[in-house]
Protein backbone atom coordinates (compact mmCIF):
# COMPACT_ATOMS: atom_id res chain seq x y z
CA UNK A 1 0.00 0.00 0.00
CA UNK A 2 1.40 3.41 -1.25
CA UNK A 3 0.66 6.64 1.20
CA UNK A 4 1.34 9.87 0.40
CA UNK A 5 3.18 11.84 3.26
CA UNK A 6 1.41 15.26 1.51
CA UNK A 7 -2.01 13.94 0.97
CA UNK A 8 -3.93 14.59 4.97
CA UNK A 9 -6.31 11.51 4.71
CA UNK A 10 -2.84 9.07 4.44
CA UNK A 11 -1.20 10.85 7.11
CA UNK A 12 -4.74 10.23 9.34
CA UNK A 13 -4.85 6.93 8.03
CA UNK A 14 -1.15 6.29 8.93
CA UNK A 15 -1.70 7.76 12.56
CA UNK A 16 -4.09 5.66 13.12
CA UNK A 17 -2.36 2.31 11.98
CA UNK A 18 0.81 3.79 14.25
CA UNK A 19 -1.45 3.74 16.73
CA UNK A 20 -3.12 0.52 16.77
CA UNK A 21 0.35 -0.91 16.26
CA UNK A 22 1.60 1.05 19.33
CA UNK A 23 -1.22 0.09 21.47
CA UNK A 24 -0.89 -3.71 20.54
CA UNK A 25 2.95 -3.21 21.77
CA UNK A 26 1.34 -1.70 25.03
CA UNK A 27 -0.76 -4.60 25.85
CA UNK A 28 1.64 -7.38 24.90
CA UNK A 29 3.81 -5.90 27.20
CA UNK A 30 0.94 -5.93 29.90
CA UNK A 31 -0.51 -8.67 29.76
CA UNK A 32 -3.47 -10.59 29.21
CA UNK A 33 -6.86 -8.85 29.11
CA UNK A 34 -7.90 -9.95 32.48
CA UNK A 35 -4.68 -8.00 33.82
CA UNK A 36 -5.63 -4.85 32.13
CA UNK A 37 -9.42 -4.28 33.05
CA UNK A 38 -9.49 -6.21 36.71
CA UNK A 39 -13.10 -5.17 36.77
CA UNK A 40 -13.82 -8.55 34.58
CA UNK A 41 -13.39 -11.34 37.45
CA UNK A 42 -17.48 -11.15 37.47
CA UNK A 43 -17.15 -13.31 34.07
CA UNK A 44 -14.92 -16.04 35.20
CA UNK A 45 -16.86 -16.50 38.32
CA UNK A 46 -19.78 -16.28 36.93
CA UNK A 47 -19.05 -18.46 34.22
CA UNK A 48 -17.69 -21.10 36.39
CA UNK A 49 -20.88 -20.94 38.58
CA UNK A 50 -23.02 -21.41 35.38
CA UNK A 51 -20.96 -24.33 33.61
CA UNK A 52 -19.84 -26.71 36.75
CA UNK A 53 -22.81 -25.56 39.13
CA UNK A 54 -25.62 -25.04 36.99
CA UNK A 55 -28.20 -22.93 36.78
CA UNK A 56 -29.57 -23.37 40.61
CA UNK A 57 -26.46 -20.54 40.86
CA UNK A 58 -28.43 -17.96 39.17
CA UNK A 59 -28.74 -15.68 42.91
CA UNK A 60 -24.87 -16.11 43.04
CA UNK A 61 -24.22 -14.93 39.77
CA UNK A 62 -26.60 -11.82 39.93
CA UNK A 63 -25.03 -10.86 43.51
CA UNK A 64 -21.08 -11.23 41.82
CA UNK A 65 -22.25 -8.95 39.16
CA UNK A 66 -24.07 -6.59 40.86
CA UNK A 67 -20.63 -6.22 43.07
CA UNK A 68 -18.50 -5.71 40.72
CA UNK A 69 -20.99 -3.24 38.39
CA UNK A 70 -21.58 -5.18 35.51
CA UNK A 71 -24.64 -4.62 33.90
CA UNK A 72 -28.34 -6.49 35.09
CA UNK A 73 -30.93 -8.13 32.87
CA UNK A 74 -34.46 -6.58 34.24
CA UNK A 75 -35.45 -10.18 35.83
CA UNK A 76 -31.71 -9.91 37.67
CA UNK A 77 -32.91 -6.55 39.17
CA UNK A 78 -35.92 -7.78 40.50
CA UNK A 79 -33.95 -10.34 42.64
CA UNK A 80 -30.98 -8.24 43.61
CA UNK A 81 -33.58 -5.74 44.94
CA UNK A 82 -34.88 -8.89 47.00
CA UNK A 83 -32.02 -9.94 48.26
CA UNK A 84 -30.05 -5.76 48.83
CA UNK A 85 -32.62 -4.35 50.80
CA UNK A 86 -34.29 -2.69 47.84
CA UNK A 87 -31.07 -0.65 46.84
CA UNK A 88 -29.90 0.25 43.59
CA UNK A 89 -27.19 -1.49 42.09
CA UNK A 90 -24.10 0.19 42.84
CA UNK A 91 -22.40 1.91 39.59
CA UNK A 92 -18.85 1.18 40.35
CA UNK A 93 -16.94 -2.10 41.89
CA UNK A 94 -17.89 -2.30 45.63
CA UNK A 95 -14.77 -2.00 48.06
CA UNK A 96 -16.77 -4.52 50.35
CA UNK A 97 -19.03 -7.08 49.74
CA UNK A 98 -20.97 -8.52 52.70
CA UNK A 99 -22.76 -11.86 52.34
CA UNK A 100 -25.68 -12.98 55.11
CA UNK A 101 -26.78 -16.25 53.81
CA UNK A 102 -28.55 -18.77 55.23
CA UNK A 103 -26.75 -22.46 56.23
CA UNK A 104 -25.95 -24.66 52.78
CA UNK A 105 -26.33 -21.57 51.03
CA UNK A 106 -23.08 -21.81 48.92
CA UNK A 107 -21.04 -19.31 50.74
CA UNK A 108 -17.65 -21.61 50.91
CA UNK A 109 -18.13 -22.28 46.60
CA UNK A 110 -18.84 -19.10 45.81
CA UNK A 111 -15.96 -18.05 48.15
CA UNK A 112 -13.72 -20.19 46.99
CA UNK A 113 -13.65 -19.33 42.80
CA UNK A 114 -14.03 -15.74 43.98
CA UNK A 115 -10.36 -16.22 45.74
CA UNK A 116 -9.20 -18.24 42.57
CA UNK A 117 -9.88 -15.73 40.38
CA UNK A 118 -9.08 -12.32 42.67
CA UNK A 119 -5.50 -13.77 42.57
CA UNK A 120 -5.02 -13.67 39.19
CA UNK A 121 -6.30 -9.79 38.65
CA UNK A 122 -4.04 -8.33 41.05
CA UNK A 123 -2.55 -5.21 39.45
CA UNK A 124 0.94 -4.97 40.84
CA UNK A 125 2.18 -2.22 39.90
CA UNK A 126 2.43 -0.03 42.86
CA UNK A 127 3.81 -2.81 44.71
CA UNK A 128 8.14 -3.07 45.79
CA UNK A 129 9.93 -5.42 43.33
CA UNK A 130 9.71 -8.90 45.55
CA UNK A 131 6.56 -8.36 47.58
CA UNK A 132 3.94 -10.60 47.00
CA UNK A 133 0.51 -9.75 47.85
CA UNK A 134 -2.13 -12.38 48.69
CA UNK A 135 -5.96 -13.08 48.50
CA UNK A 136 -6.65 -14.19 52.27
CA UNK A 137 -9.63 -16.70 53.01
CA UNK A 138 -9.99 -16.23 56.49
CA UNK A 139 -12.31 -19.08 58.88
CA UNK A 140 -13.96 -19.65 61.81
CA UNK A 141 -12.42 -22.92 62.66
CA UNK A 142 -9.44 -24.89 61.08
CA UNK A 143 -12.08 -27.37 59.62
CA UNK A 144 -13.92 -24.66 58.04
CA UNK A 145 -10.85 -23.33 56.30
CA UNK A 146 -9.86 -27.04 55.15
CA UNK A 147 -13.43 -27.08 53.55
CA UNK A 148 -12.45 -23.76 51.46
CA UNK A 149 -8.75 -24.47 50.77
CA UNK A 150 -9.96 -28.11 48.88
CA UNK A 151 -12.73 -26.07 46.73
CA UNK A 152 -9.88 -23.81 45.91
CA UNK A 153 -6.84 -26.64 45.24
CA UNK A 154 -10.00 -28.38 43.16
CA UNK A 155 -9.82 -25.82 40.45
CA UNK A 156 -6.07 -26.10 40.23
CA UNK A 157 -6.48 -29.61 40.26
CA UNK A 158 -9.40 -30.14 37.30
CA UNK A 159 -8.98 -27.37 35.26
CA UNK A 160 -5.60 -27.33 33.10
CA UNK A 161 -6.17 -23.59 32.12
CA UNK A 162 -5.28 -22.94 35.80
CA UNK A 163 -2.91 -25.03 36.33
CA UNK A 164 -0.56 -23.21 34.37
CA UNK A 165 -0.94 -20.19 36.27
CA UNK A 166 1.26 -22.28 39.12
CA UNK A 167 4.38 -20.73 40.47
CA UNK A 168 4.91 -24.20 42.42
CA UNK A 169 3.55 -27.48 43.07
CA UNK A 170 0.58 -27.15 46.13
CA UNK A 171 2.05 -27.83 49.33
CA UNK A 172 0.88 -26.64 53.10
CA UNK A 173 -2.22 -24.18 52.85
CA UNK A 174 -0.82 -21.26 50.36
CA UNK A 175 -1.11 -21.75 46.48
CA UNK A 176 1.97 -19.75 44.91
CA UNK A 177 1.05 -18.31 41.18
CA UNK A 178 3.53 -16.94 38.37
CA UNK A 179 2.30 -13.28 38.99
CA UNK A 180 3.47 -12.64 42.40
CA UNK A 181 0.51 -13.69 44.28
CA UNK A 182 -0.13 -16.06 46.68
CA UNK A 183 -3.77 -17.54 47.41
CA UNK A 184 -3.72 -18.51 51.24
CA UNK A 185 -6.59 -20.16 53.49
CA UNK A 186 -5.63 -19.84 57.02
CA UNK A 187 -8.26 -19.63 60.45
CA UNK A 188 -8.93 -16.26 61.71
CA UNK A 189 -5.92 -14.52 63.28
CA UNK A 190 -5.87 -10.85 63.70
CA UNK A 191 -2.13 -10.49 63.46
CA UNK A 192 -1.45 -12.85 60.41
CA UNK A 193 -2.22 -10.01 57.94
CA UNK A 194 0.12 -7.45 59.16
CA UNK A 195 3.41 -6.80 56.94
CA UNK A 196 1.67 -8.17 54.15
CA UNK A 197 -0.32 -6.30 50.70
CA UNK A 198 -3.63 -7.91 50.59
CA UNK A 199 -5.59 -8.21 47.14
CA UNK A 200 -8.80 -9.72 48.32
CA UNK A 201 -9.57 -10.86 51.80
CA UNK A 202 -12.51 -13.29 52.17
CA UNK A 203 -13.47 -13.42 55.66
CA UNK A 204 -15.46 -16.68 55.76
CA UNK A 205 -18.17 -17.12 58.81
CA UNK A 206 -17.03 -13.90 60.58
CA UNK A 207 -20.03 -13.91 62.92
CA UNK A 208 -18.41 -17.00 64.32
CA UNK A 209 -14.97 -15.42 64.84
CA UNK A 210 -13.41 -16.60 68.11
CA UNK A 211 -10.15 -16.29 69.89
CA UNK A 212 -8.86 -16.17 73.54
CA UNK A 213 -6.41 -13.20 72.44
CA UNK A 214 -9.19 -10.36 71.42
CA UNK A 215 -12.48 -9.94 72.64
CA UNK A 216 -13.49 -8.54 69.06
CA UNK A 217 -11.34 -11.20 66.68
CA UNK A 218 -13.79 -10.09 63.99
CA UNK A 219 -13.16 -5.87 64.39
CA UNK A 220 -9.39 -6.75 64.81
CA UNK A 221 -9.28 -9.03 61.69
CA UNK A 222 -10.77 -6.63 59.47
CA UNK A 223 -8.92 -2.91 61.16
CA UNK A 224 -5.27 -5.26 60.29
CA UNK A 225 -6.87 -5.87 56.70
CA UNK A 226 -7.31 -2.57 55.69
CA UNK A 227 -4.26 -0.68 55.90
CA UNK A 228 -2.99 -3.91 53.69
CA UNK A 229 -5.27 -2.95 51.07
CA UNK A 230 -3.93 0.72 50.45
CA UNK A 231 -1.73 -0.14 47.51
CA UNK A 232 -3.73 -2.27 45.64
CA UNK A 233 -6.08 -1.04 43.11
CA UNK A 234 -9.74 -2.52 43.21
CA UNK A 235 -8.85 -4.50 46.67
CA UNK A 236 -11.68 -6.08 47.89
CA UNK A 237 -12.96 -7.03 51.42
CA UNK A 238 -15.77 -9.94 51.34
CA UNK A 239 -17.61 -11.06 54.42
CA UNK A 240 -19.78 -14.51 53.72
CA UNK A 241 -21.64 -15.89 56.89
CA UNK A 242 -24.56 -17.10 58.41
CA UNK A 243 -26.16 -14.51 60.87
CA UNK A 244 -25.53 -14.89 64.72
CA UNK A 245 -26.32 -12.35 67.70
CA UNK A 246 -26.96 -8.96 66.84
CA UNK A 247 -23.30 -7.61 67.77
CA UNK A 248 -20.20 -7.58 66.09
CA UNK A 249 -18.85 -6.47 62.45
CA UNK A 250 -21.42 -8.40 60.08
CA UNK A 251 -24.26 -7.14 62.26
CA UNK A 252 -22.47 -3.75 62.33
CA UNK A 253 -22.10 -3.52 58.79
CA UNK A 254 -25.90 -4.53 58.25
CA UNK A 255 -27.28 -2.13 60.33
CA UNK A 256 -25.06 0.56 58.77
CA UNK A 257 -25.67 -0.48 55.15
CA UNK A 258 -28.36 -2.65 54.35
CA UNK A 259 -30.70 -1.49 51.52
CA UNK A 260 -28.61 2.04 51.02
CA UNK A 261 -27.70 3.21 47.96
CA UNK A 262 -23.64 3.00 48.70
CA UNK A 263 -21.13 2.37 46.03
CA UNK A 264 -18.71 1.35 48.07
CA UNK A 265 -20.70 -0.73 50.32
CA UNK A 266 -22.63 -3.74 49.14
CA UNK A 267 -24.60 -5.86 51.78
CA UNK A 268 -26.61 -8.68 50.76
CA UNK A 269 -28.91 -11.02 52.70
CA UNK A 270 -30.30 -14.13 51.60
CA UNK A 271 -32.19 -16.63 52.96
CA UNK A 272 -30.76 -20.57 52.16
CA UNK A 273 -33.83 -21.15 49.71
CA UNK A 274 -32.68 -17.92 47.81
CA UNK A 275 -29.41 -18.87 47.07
CA UNK A 276 -30.24 -22.86 46.58
CA UNK A 277 -33.79 -23.26 45.08
CA UNK A 278 -33.28 -27.08 45.11
CA UNK A 279 -32.54 -27.62 48.90
CA UNK A 280 -36.27 -28.59 49.29
CA UNK A 281 -36.47 -30.60 46.23
CA UNK A 282 -33.46 -32.74 48.19
CA UNK A 283 -34.55 -32.48 51.54
CA UNK A 284 -38.11 -31.85 51.40
CA UNK A 285 -40.17 -30.25 54.40
CA UNK A 286 -36.23 -30.43 56.64
CA UNK A 287 -36.44 -26.24 56.96
CA UNK A 288 -40.71 -26.30 57.74
CA UNK A 289 -39.46 -28.92 60.53
CA UNK A 290 -36.84 -26.59 61.54
CA UNK A 291 -38.95 -23.75 62.12
CA UNK A 292 -41.61 -25.99 63.84
CA UNK A 293 -39.26 -27.31 66.96
CA UNK A 294 -36.88 -23.70 67.26
CA UNK A 295 -38.01 -20.98 65.34
CA UNK A 296 -35.47 -18.61 66.32
CA UNK A 297 -32.82 -21.10 65.54
CA UNK A 298 -34.34 -21.74 62.25
CA UNK A 299 -34.53 -18.39 61.53
CA UNK A 300 -30.47 -17.69 61.65
CA UNK A 301 -30.03 -20.64 60.21
CA UNK A 302 -32.05 -20.56 57.05
CA UNK A 303 -33.72 -17.54 56.98
CA UNK A 304 -30.63 -15.41 57.63
CA UNK A 305 -31.98 -13.21 60.21
CA UNK A 306 -29.78 -12.58 63.31
CA UNK A 307 -30.69 -13.96 66.25
CA UNK A 308 -33.15 -12.19 68.83
CA UNK A 309 -32.83 -14.90 71.57
CA UNK A 310 -28.79 -14.34 71.56
CA UNK A 311 -26.80 -11.13 73.35
CA UNK A 312 -23.85 -10.50 74.85
CA UNK A 313 -23.84 -11.02 78.97
CA UNK A 314 -22.13 -8.34 79.53
CA UNK A 315 -21.14 -5.33 77.88
CA UNK A 316 -17.36 -4.70 77.32
CA UNK A 317 -17.16 -1.19 78.70
CA UNK A 318 -18.67 -2.82 82.51
CA UNK A 319 -15.99 -5.22 82.25
CA UNK A 320 -13.05 -2.61 81.38
CA UNK A 321 -14.54 -0.21 84.26
CA UNK A 322 -14.34 -2.89 86.59
CA UNK A 323 -11.13 -3.67 85.74
CA UNK A 324 -8.01 -2.34 87.93
CA UNK A 325 -5.86 -2.15 85.12
CA UNK A 326 -1.94 -2.71 85.70
CA UNK A 327 -2.96 -4.64 88.34
CA UNK A 328 -1.51 -8.07 87.48
CA UNK A 329 -2.28 -10.19 90.88
CA UNK A 330 -2.42 -9.17 94.61
CA UNK A 331 -0.36 -10.50 96.53
CA UNK A 332 -1.55 -11.95 99.79
CA UNK A 333 -2.25 -10.00 102.92
CA UNK A 334 -2.11 -11.12 106.25
CA UNK A 335 -5.02 -8.06 107.17
CA UNK A 336 -7.45 -10.27 104.63
CA UNK A 337 -6.35 -13.96 105.23
CA UNK A 338 -9.96 -15.02 106.81
CA UNK A 339 -11.81 -13.97 103.94
CA UNK A 340 -9.59 -15.15 101.01
CA UNK A 341 -11.42 -17.99 99.21
CA UNK A 342 -11.09 -19.93 96.23
CA UNK A 343 -13.09 -21.48 93.08
CA UNK A 344 -11.30 -24.01 90.74
CA UNK A 345 -12.55 -25.10 86.88
CA UNK A 346 -11.07 -28.53 86.83
CA UNK A 347 -10.44 -30.25 83.54
CA UNK A 348 -8.73 -33.79 82.49
CA UNK A 349 -5.95 -32.19 80.17
CA UNK A 350 -7.02 -32.84 76.82
CA UNK A 351 -8.65 -29.50 75.75
CA UNK A 352 -10.04 -27.17 78.32
CA UNK A 353 -8.21 -25.05 80.61
CA UNK A 354 -7.63 -26.11 84.21
CA UNK A 355 -8.05 -22.53 86.82
CA UNK A 356 -8.49 -21.32 89.99
CA UNK A 357 -9.43 -17.98 91.32
CA UNK A 358 -8.83 -16.19 94.26
CA UNK A 359 -11.03 -13.53 96.27
CA UNK A 360 -10.90 -11.24 99.12
CA UNK A 361 -14.17 -8.92 100.60
CA UNK A 362 -13.75 -4.92 101.03
CA UNK A 363 -16.53 -3.91 102.58
CA UNK A 364 -19.31 -4.83 99.59
CA UNK A 365 -16.63 -4.98 96.84
CA UNK A 366 -15.42 -8.24 95.99
CA UNK A 367 -11.78 -8.13 94.83
CA UNK A 368 -10.19 -10.60 92.78
CA UNK A 369 -6.85 -11.35 93.88
CA UNK A 370 -5.25 -14.03 91.15
CA UNK A 371 -6.25 -16.27 88.67
CA UNK A 372 -4.05 -19.23 87.55
CA UNK A 373 -4.43 -21.35 84.33
CA UNK A 374 -2.68 -24.07 82.94
CA UNK A 375 -3.95 -24.79 79.41
CA UNK A 376 -4.27 -28.20 77.51
CA UNK A 377 -2.61 -30.63 77.48
CA UNK A 378 -1.31 -31.47 80.82
CA UNK A 379 -1.06 -34.04 83.23
CA UNK A 380 -4.13 -33.64 85.53
CA UNK A 381 -2.09 -34.32 88.82
CA UNK A 382 1.24 -32.40 88.27
CA UNK A 383 -1.40 -29.37 87.25
CA UNK A 384 -3.67 -29.89 90.63
CA UNK A 385 0.13 -29.82 92.32
CA UNK A 386 0.73 -26.45 90.52
CA UNK A 387 -2.21 -24.76 91.36
CA UNK A 388 -2.40 -26.17 95.26
CA UNK A 389 0.59 -24.20 95.75
CA UNK A 390 -1.20 -20.68 94.55
CA UNK A 391 -3.24 -21.78 97.06
CA UNK A 392 -0.97 -22.54 99.79
CA UNK A 393 0.45 -19.10 99.60
CA UNK A 394 -2.45 -17.28 100.06
CA UNK A 395 -2.78 -19.51 103.44
CA UNK A 396 -6.40 -21.07 101.93
CA UNK A 397 -7.40 -24.90 102.97
CA UNK A 398 -10.77 -25.50 101.18
CA UNK A 399 -11.53 -24.46 97.47
CA UNK A 400 -14.74 -24.67 95.69
CA UNK A 401 -15.32 -25.81 92.17
CA UNK A 402 -18.02 -27.69 89.82
CA UNK A 403 -18.60 -31.12 89.55
CA UNK A 404 -16.41 -31.95 86.72
CA UNK A 405 -15.55 -35.75 86.99
CA UNK A 406 -16.93 -36.42 90.07
CA UNK A 407 -15.00 -37.37 92.93
CA UNK A 408 -11.55 -37.05 90.66
CA UNK A 409 -11.17 -33.68 91.66
CA UNK A 410 -12.11 -33.53 95.20
CA UNK A 411 -9.46 -36.90 95.47
CA UNK A 412 -6.72 -34.82 93.97
CA UNK A 413 -6.98 -31.64 96.18
CA UNK A 414 -7.42 -33.78 99.52
CA UNK A 415 -4.31 -35.43 98.84
CA UNK A 416 -2.66 -32.44 99.06
CA UNK A 417 -4.23 -31.30 102.36
CA UNK A 418 -6.80 -28.87 100.24
CA UNK A 419 -10.88 -29.60 100.59
CA UNK A 420 -12.79 -29.37 97.80
CA UNK A 421 -16.38 -29.14 97.85
CA UNK A 422 -18.60 -28.79 94.66
CA UNK A 423 -21.03 -26.66 94.17
CA UNK A 424 -24.52 -27.66 93.90
CA UNK A 425 -24.93 -24.19 91.42
CA UNK A 426 -24.46 -24.40 87.76
CA UNK A 427 -21.96 -22.57 85.75
CA UNK A 428 -24.90 -20.53 84.21
CA UNK A 429 -26.37 -19.55 87.67
CA UNK A 430 -23.85 -18.35 88.79
CA UNK A 431 -23.05 -16.09 85.62
CA UNK A 432 -26.67 -14.97 85.86
CA UNK A 433 -26.14 -13.68 89.85
CA UNK A 434 -23.02 -12.20 89.81
CA UNK A 435 -24.07 -9.90 86.30
CA UNK A 436 -25.88 -7.36 88.35
CA UNK A 437 -22.52 -7.31 90.65
CA UNK A 438 -20.60 -6.23 87.77
CA UNK A 439 -23.01 -4.12 86.11
CA UNK A 440 -23.24 -2.35 89.64
CA UNK A 441 -19.20 -2.11 90.00
CA UNK A 442 -19.28 -4.30 93.18
CA UNK A 443 -16.82 -6.63 91.69
CA UNK A 444 -12.99 -5.32 90.88
CA UNK A 445 -11.26 -7.78 88.10
CA UNK A 446 -7.00 -8.09 87.31
CA UNK A 447 -5.82 -6.63 84.44
CA UNK A 448 -5.63 -10.14 82.16
CA UNK A 449 -6.51 -10.50 78.72
CA UNK A 450 -7.60 -13.31 78.63
CA UNK A 451 -10.03 -13.21 81.75
CA UNK A 452 -11.51 -9.96 80.08
CA UNK A 453 -11.51 -11.52 76.39
CA UNK A 454 -13.59 -14.43 77.98
CA UNK A 455 -16.26 -12.61 80.25
CA UNK A 456 -16.82 -10.33 76.95
CA UNK A 457 -17.46 -13.24 74.76
CA UNK A 458 -20.21 -15.11 77.02
CA UNK A 459 -23.44 -15.07 75.57
CA UNK A 460 -27.05 -14.79 77.13
CA UNK A 461 -29.16 -16.87 75.36
CA UNK A 462 -33.46 -16.64 76.63
CA UNK A 463 -34.85 -19.90 76.31
CA UNK A 464 -38.35 -21.14 76.37
CA UNK A 465 -40.16 -20.07 79.26
CA UNK A 466 -38.20 -16.94 79.35
CA UNK A 467 -35.31 -18.42 81.41
CA UNK A 468 -32.00 -17.02 80.49
CA UNK A 469 -28.88 -19.33 80.37
CA UNK A 470 -25.19 -18.27 79.79
CA UNK A 471 -22.54 -19.85 78.43
CA UNK A 472 -19.29 -19.39 75.91
CA UNK A 473 -20.13 -19.77 72.08
CA UNK A 474 -19.44 -22.46 70.71
CA UNK A 475 -15.62 -23.11 69.76
CA UNK A 476 -14.84 -20.32 72.82
CA UNK A 477 -13.84 -20.79 76.51
CA UNK A 478 -14.87 -19.63 79.86
CA UNK A 479 -12.18 -21.36 82.50
CA UNK A 480 -10.87 -18.19 83.42
CA UNK A 481 -14.14 -16.16 83.75
CA UNK A 482 -15.96 -19.33 85.61
CA UNK A 483 -13.17 -19.48 88.08
CA UNK A 484 -13.37 -15.61 88.98
CA UNK A 485 -17.33 -15.45 88.90
CA UNK A 486 -17.04 -18.57 91.50
CA UNK A 487 -14.61 -16.77 93.32
CA UNK A 488 -16.30 -13.57 93.38
CA UNK A 489 -19.78 -14.56 94.30
CA UNK A 490 -18.34 -16.35 97.50
CA UNK A 491 -16.90 -12.69 98.80
CA UNK A 492 -19.11 -9.83 98.18
CA UNK A 493 -20.73 -8.56 101.37
CA UNK A 494 -24.05 -7.50 100.18
CA UNK A 495 -27.29 -8.92 100.86
CA UNK A 496 -28.09 -10.63 97.52
CA UNK A 497 -24.28 -12.28 97.65
CA UNK A 498 -24.39 -13.21 100.98
CA UNK A 499 -27.53 -15.41 100.04
CA UNK A 500 -25.08 -17.10 96.84
CA UNK A 501 -22.71 -17.04 99.30
CA UNK A 502 -24.58 -19.51 101.45
CA UNK A 503 -26.10 -21.50 98.99
CA UNK A 504 -22.51 -22.61 97.08
CA UNK A 505 -20.97 -23.02 100.49
CA UNK A 506 -24.13 -25.61 101.57
CA UNK A 507 -25.09 -23.25 104.75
Amino acid sequence: MFIDANNPSDRKLFQEAVNVAAQLYRDKRAGPAWQRYPDQPVKFITDVLRQHRGDTWRGWRIILKAAFAQPLEPDEVSFFSSVSGGRLPPTRRVKELWCIVGRRGGKDSTASVVAVEAARLVDTSKLRPGERPIVACLANTREQATIAWRYIKGYFDTNRSLEKWLDRPITGHTIELRNGVDIVVATNNFRAPRGYPVACAILDEVAFYRSEESATPDVETYRALRPGMLTIPNSMIIGISSPHKKSGLLFSKFEDHYGQDDNDTLVIKATTEQLNPVIETLYPGEIAKAFEEDPEFAAAEYGAEFRSDLADYVDRDVVRACTDHGVFERPWDEHNRPQYMAFADPSGGSRDSFTIAIAHAEGDLGILDCVREIRAPFQPEQATEELVTTLRSYRIGKVLGDRYAGAWPGEQFVKRGIIYEPTEMTKSDMYVNFLPLLNSRKARLIDHQRLFNQFCQLELRTIRGGRDTVDHPKGGMDDLANAATGALLQVIGDERAAVVRRYLLGR
